[in-house]
């Protein structure tokens, strides 16, 4: 009888230790899965505020199209609208602004697409009224790649302060010429460029310069630079110390600057808006 007694507690406590233990295993999995869903509400922000995606020098669909493509797969953004500007400056829309918050991306394409960038800053103000004018928006975030970086920077250095304009929130320049492919001087170095400009500053550089009072303050800034690393410290277009040329301008008009260099062959001119990793730098700092 004891014998039997004996035999029924040890069942009895197997099986308290069993219940403890599993609930104590789903009490974790619920923290994990609860822990899961904080995290990704707090990494993924999505407003209406849409971003205008601005191609280079003879660029176009493709110059973005893919990438766009790509980040609106990984549920970051939303392909709404595309504004083709003519020669003339007229704009053509394909699509609309639904005033969803889903991050909502248009991509900008020049007919003519080798033109200057004054004439593509004028574009660019051109885009911003008629988003202002049809869609009511007051807020956009810009991102060129290339010479469309450059014109970007010519439109916020010469109308960045208009009040008619929508406010211009963030700012993503890839591989643009800031200083319009100037290399490093003979001992200088790339940290010194990024700590107090360039030695020798190109007329477009003197020109960002003159306007930065026009820039807001508040915008923040991303610029992204290519190093294929084969001794010339450029994407093979545009070098890295001009990419990066104008972070100290930032900085000391009062913005918040962000710079990052990539390497390798993913890191070529064309290359860096077909690598993944910047697609997750660029949402990153767009949307986190």
């Amino acid at each position: 009888m004891k014998k039997k007694q004996h035999y029924l507690f040890v069942i009895i406590c197997l099986l308290l230790v069993f219940v403890g233990c599993t609930g104590k295993k789903g009490a974790q999995n619920e923290k994990q899965q609860d822990h899961k869903k904080s995290t990704t509400s707090e990494t993924i922000q999505k407003t209406a505020v849409p971003t205008l995606f601005i191609h280079g020098y003879s660029g176009g669909n493709n110059s973005f199209g893919r990438m766009i493509k790509r980040i609106e797969k990984n549920d970051r953004t939303k392909k709404e609208l595309v504004l083709t500007v003519s020669a003339e400056g007229s704009i053509q829309a394909k699509g609309k602004l639904t005033g969803k918050k889903d991050n909502p991306s248009i991509q900008v394409l020049f007919e003519d697409n080798k033109n200057n960038e004054w004439n593509q800053a004028e574009w660019i103000k051109n885009c911003l009224i008629y988003l202002r004018e049809t869609y009511k928006v007051t807020q956009v975030n810009l991102v060129g790649h290339s010479m469309g970086g450059a014109s970007s920077l010519r439109f916020l250095s010469t109308y960045g302060d208009d009040p008619s304009l929508p406010k211009i929130n963030k700012f993503v320049g890839i591989a643009a010429p800031f200083n319009n492919f100037v290399e490093l001087s003979n001992g200088e170095t790339l940290e010194a460029v990024i700590t107090n400009g360039p030695a020798i500053q190109s007329e477009r550089y003197a020109d960002y310069v003159s306007g930065i009072d026009k820039v807001p303050v508040t915008m923040d800034v991303l610029l992204i630079a290519g190093d294929v690393q084969d001794g010339s410290l450029s994407d093979e277009a545009v070098p890295v110390a001009d990419a990066l040329s104008v972070v100290s301008l930032f900085k000391a008009h009062g913005n918040q600057v962000e710079e990052k260099i990539f390497y390798g062959k993913s890191a070529q001119h064309s290359a860096l808006h077909e690598n993944t990793e910047v697609d997750q730098l660029v949402t990153d700092f767009l949307w986190n």
